[in-house]
């Protein structure tokens, strides 16, 4: 059985192991070269002030994947919003891992606040959409030659999931609460 638990800057090296081979092999994510553990530590120390990072255990005590939210924009209006980021490690693919990361995740980005969730999928990744879409994501647009790695552009489609779709368009809510600060 996975257990699901908060990422801390100690599970940077595994988070790093995991993420490396989407860097090297792959379009999925623009990152070009694969980041220091000591980056991956920062990182994981930072976001945790605000947006959940998750990291999923197995039983032998393996992490073999992680999922955590972090800023859409910089910009104040965004503020109810977040974006979505999963990988998994490759030998737990279609485990149901993904399902139980994300949906950890959205309950605590719910519960702090935040309204929509974005998730930006290079296409094709016809895994990731059907992950995404199984949770309501609705897909919104794509960035045409959004990006140029392993050779040729990439485009990049976008999907949200309304976490308050019962709020009206002119309805105020209050605001995010920090990851740090949930109780």
């Amino acid at each position: 059985m996975t257990k699901i638990r908060i990422a801390t800057p100690q599970d940077a090296a595994a988070i790093r192991s995991i993420y490396a081979p989407f860097i090297e092999a792959t379009a999925i994510t623009f990152h070009t070269e694969v980041p220091s553990v000591e980056a991956f530590s920062e990182q994981i120390r930072e976001l945790l002030v605000t947006y959940p990072w998750y990291v999923a255990q197995s039983e032998a005590g393996r992490v073999v994947g992680y999922a955590y939210a972090s800023q859409h924009h910089p910009r104040p209006a965004y503020r109810w919003s977040v974006n979505a980021s999963i990988y998994l490690a490759e030998d737990y693919h279609q485990r149901g891992i993904g399902r139980k990361l994300y949906t950890q995740l959205f309950e605590t980005v719910k519960r702090q606040g935040f309204r929509m969730v974005h998730g930006g999928i290079t296409i094709p990744n016809e895994p990731s959409v059907r992950l995404h879409e199984s949770f309501d994501f609705k897909y919104v647009g794509t960035f045409p030659t959004a990006g140029f790695k392993l050779g040729s552009w990439k485009d990049v489609g976008w999907w949200v999931l309304d976490l308050m779709p019962e709020v009206a368009d002119n309805q105020e809510v209050p605001e995010p609460i920090a990851y740090s600060q949930l109780a």
